[in-house]
């Protein structure tokens, strides 16, 4: 059902779109959220620091921070461990501490008949603190980072034996702080604090709100990384920091995006209040769709019983909800911000995805066929001059019309010409013998051939001199095991329909074909020689005839305003601008 229906398959897309802007929107709340309420809690300890001040501290650890990450997660994460250990050992030694001195009966609260009462007594006022105490469990959204990053055995084992357990013993000491400390609420967790251990505990909460900034930005960028791989986020260069891990990456241009937009918002709203009302709306409009693909996965990949689904639903997205009805009730005190931010986003994702699209189905509807590839090579007005031509394209099969718009206005051709479609895989290294998939298009006195070029995410790519000498080198390869192949298959072939006592001119014809395959290897040497050149097309797009004002304003304006101002073809291929030609080329979509 879902498969056949188009309204089904824009909804999914946007709610999938929706999610991913809200977690970008979230890696931006975190870090603001995370670094002013940590430096904040300095005001226990003088006077001196005021509201400003704050501000600026945290402005400057957050720009801090964000310049770290290009030395990667695996050098960043190996410094913050230790930390990480000494904080969770800090927060349940205190909480354990509160817990013994101030009112051990707090334990009462596990009894579900308070929350009841709770409700009873408060009502609305009840509902409306669910906002504030789903902040309590913020960071679990970003779980799915880490999965890039460590394995997932690692994760279940520090979430369920360090993390949350020393958030409870946290949570129950500050109840019984506040048990007889009633008007200390708003700064709990730092006047829960003894003071022998005030400034260490100071010094590495800081330093765990950093962590936990980091988290949300490795999630960023593992989000940005997979919407790019499938055509849903504008080109944008990503570096893998790590072998081992793919999703360990680090996307520049992101980064300092991301750093202005925390810096904006720290100076804009400037209280920790405001932030944690746009956090909550961030953090559970995440969980809420989360849950809402998991029942998805559940019905129609995990074939799930419908009863557990049904339970599920009943009870894990009705709490989501009610939280989610809770946090949006603060819309209008800061809560607008995330979604903003999604709305943004989305825009851009969905402009980027939906021409995206459209383009390529107009590349593969107007390749070149074969047919017409050897008419152009074979016409009389066209000569054939000396050189390699390599031709880039997003097309692993087929030529691109880009080479046909090329000819009809350059009645002119190289002696060689290579189809090049440069692709990434899920793996650390490629060897440089799997690297390219070479076949030649027919018929072969055309010297025309179509090659794929598979990258894993460590290699380097397009090293200029060393791209053009390794990729002859191995065309040079492949012609020969072509020739070998065909050698072969007719050796075989005679000998069935002849018999072995008259394969008298299988050398005659082996001699031919080295003779051949000698002449078509020094044409290439030859075409090597006398240049090599890159051709990249600068494709326009514009809206076709009778097109509506809507396809009209997201094609023409939003698309092309998109990439004028993001990376181009010849900086993601690192093509050697010296021996780049950019061929222009109008697509009507």
């Amino acid at each position: 059902m879902l498969e056949n229906s188009r309204i089904s398959k824009y909804f999914l897309l946007l709610a999938t779109m929706l999610g991913t802007s809200m977690v970008i929107g979230d890696g931006i709340l975190t870090p603001c959220i995370s670094v002013l309420s940590a430096v904040g809690g300095i005001k226990e300890a003088t006077s001196a620091m005021t509201e400003e001040r704050i501000v600026w501290v945290s402005v400057a650890i957050l720009v801090c921070l964000f310049m770290v990450q290009r030395f990667g997660t695996d050098k960043v994460g190996y410094s913050f461990a230790p930390i990480i250990c000494v904080w969770f050992s800090l927060i349940a030694g205190i909480g354990v501490y509160d817990f013994i001195k101030f009112d051990p009966t707090v334990v009462k609260a596990v009894n579900p008949q308070y929350i009841v009462d709770y409700f009873r007594r408060n009502k609305k006022d009840a509902w409306i603190s669910l906002g504030g105490i789903v902040l309590s469990i913020t960071g679990t959204e970003a779980l799915f980072a880490d999965v890039g990053h460590f394995t997932v055995l690692s994760i279940q084992i520090s979430m369920c034996c360090v993390t949350y357990p020393a958030l409870i013993l946290a949570y129950t000491g500050q109840s019984s702080f506040l048990r007889k400390n009633m008007d200390d609420v708003l700064d709990t967790f730092f006047k829960s604090i003894p003071k022998p251990i005030y400034w260490p505990t100071f010094v590495v909460a800081v330093v765990a709100a950093i962590i936990a900034s980091q988290a949300m930005i490795s999630g960023t960028f593992s989000n940005i990384q997979q919407s790019l791989s499938l055509g849903c986020f504008p080109r944008v260069k990503i570096v893998h920091t790590s072998a081992k891990y793919e999703g360990q990456v680090f996307i520049p241009e992101i980064n300092y995006l991301l750093m202005i937009a925390c810096v904006a918002v720290t100076l804009g709203f400037r209280t920790t209040a405001k932030i944690g009302n746009a956090y909550g709306i961030a953090v559970v409009f995440v969980m809420t769709l989360t849950s809402s693909f998991l029942i998805l996965i559940m019905i129609i990949i995990w074939k799930t019983n419908i009863l557990l689904v049904i339970s599920y639903i009943v009870i894990i997205c009705s709490i989501e909800l009610m939280y989610l009805s809770s946090v949006l009730y603060k819309f209008d005190q800061g809560g607008y911000l995330p979604l903003a931010f999604a709305i943004v986003l989305m825009s851009i994702m969905y402009i980027w995805n939906d021409v995206y699209r459209r383009k390529y189905h107009y590349e593969l509807n107007h390749k070149v066929s074969a047919e017409k590839v050897k008419e152009i090579a074979v016409h009389t007005s066209f000569c054939r001059i000396p050189g390699l031509a390599i031709f880039y394209s997003e097309l692993v099969h087929g030529i691109p019309p880009i080479f046909e718009h090329y000819v009809a206005n350059v009645p002119a051709l190289h002696s060689v010409l290579v189809f090049v479609s440069i692709k990434s895989l899920p793996i650390g290294k490629v060897p440089v013998e799997e690297r390219f998939l070479f076949r030649r298009v027919q018929p072969s006195e055309l010297n025309v051939f179509r090659c794929v070029v598979r990258y894993g995410y460590t290699d380097v790519r397009n090293e200029q001199e060393p791209f053009e000498m390794i990729l002859v080198e191995r065309l040079k390869g492949f012609i020969k095991e072509d020739f070998l192949l065909k050698a072969n298959s007719r050796t075989i072939r005679e000998g069935a329909e002849l018999g072995d006592d008259e394969n008298g001119n299988g050398n005659g014809d082996e001699i031919e074909g080295e003779g051949m395959e000698a002449r078509e290897i020094e044409v290439l040497d030859k075409a090597r020689r006398a240049g090599v050149v890159h051709f990249v097309g600068e494709h326009e797009v514009v809206a076709r005839k009778g097109a509506g004002i809507g396809k009209r304003i997201m094609i023409d304006y939003a698309y092309n305003f998109l990439k004028r101002n993001l990376r181009q073809t010849d900086k993601v291929f690192d093509i050697p601008h010296k021996r780049m030609l950019k061929v222009g080329m109008t697509y009507e979509l």
